[in-house]
């Protein structure tokens, strides 16, 4: 059987990215951990981050995974290099990703970024952004309503827009931008709602389709593609609310998955 692909998010919002791999590499299985339970990350110290982040690595180390794809932004700006630097298994995180995705469509060089405090606080997104290139203008805003907001599973309707709107305005009254990075896993299940807030003329850019890109590309050249031929099999854990996180799973995917379970994170020494 081949080994599944691992994957890492505070709550729903890694689904995105998953759902990507899915499509692009149909062949692979997935194990994923939502940590509903400790959600949002955000506003959560550098400390917690990284420490709520190897105690998912280490449950999804069970699976003898063969890649893990960090699929939240907060934990990507906070642990990824760490992960990198102790795992010897391919890590990849999703803030790269859209960034070189971000410029491929930006004009004007002005991008916009949006996300959690944690995510804009540690200027990952800007560093990204202006290490590829460095005439880029960027603006950052967080968005602390977008994660709640995902993880009781609206998307549309006037609550959506309503908050949406309020997050949104600070950028908007920057003007300027022609693309904007949704900086945070759990925005593209509002993406509707966001592209018609900052208007059809700016290019929203969610990470999950060129990290699903890279992550096949990595598997290649590492020569850990599937290859047996069985049908892959989709795992999905929760720390908190089974029915909430089943409803939304049940919803972006639009159909049933393989296993769906709470689990308990052991407690990991530090790192």
């Amino acid at each position: 059987m081949d080994r599944p692909i691992g994957v890492i998010d505070s709550g729903v919002g890694g689904m995105t990215v998953a759902k990507e791999l899915m499509r692009q590499l149909p062949k692979e299985s997935i194990s994923y951990i939502g940590d509903t339970k400790r959600c949002p990350y955000g506003p959560r110290t550098a400390e917690e981050v990284q420490r709520f982040t190897w105690e998912m690595v280490e449950h999804l180390k069970k699976h003898d995974i063969k890649m893990l794809v960090v699929a939240c932004n907060t934990a990507t700006a906070f642990t990824l290099k760490e992960l990198q630097q102790k795992l010897t298994i391919p890590v990849l995180g999703v803030i790269e990703p859209g960034a070189r995705a971000a410029i491929s469509f930006s004009e004007n060089r002005r991008i916009g970024v949006i996300g959690t405090e944690g995510t804009v606080r540690s200027e990952a997104y800007p560093e990204a952004l202006t290490a590829i290139d460095s005439s880029i203008f960027v603006n950052s805003q967080a968005c602390p309503s977008f994660v709640p907001l995902v993880e009781r599973g609206i998307f549309t309707g006037p609550e959506a827009l309503a908050i949406v709107e309020k997050e949104l305005q600070p950028l908007k009254d920057k003007n300027g931008i022609d693309t904007l990075i949704l900086g945070c896993t759990h925005y593209p299940l509002i993406r509707d709602v966001i592209q018609e807030v900052i208007g059809a003329s700016i290019n929203v850019i969610s990470s999950g389709e060129e990290t699903a890109r890279e992550a096949s590309l990595i598997l290649s050249y590492n020569q850990l593609l599937a290859q047996s031929g069985e049908d892959p099999t989709f795992k999905f854990y929760t720390t908190g609310d089974y029915q909430k996180f089943r409803k939304i799973a049940d919803e972006w995917f639009e159909g049933p998955l393989d296993i769906f379970e709470v689990i308990e994170l052991e407690p990991v020494p530090p790192m």
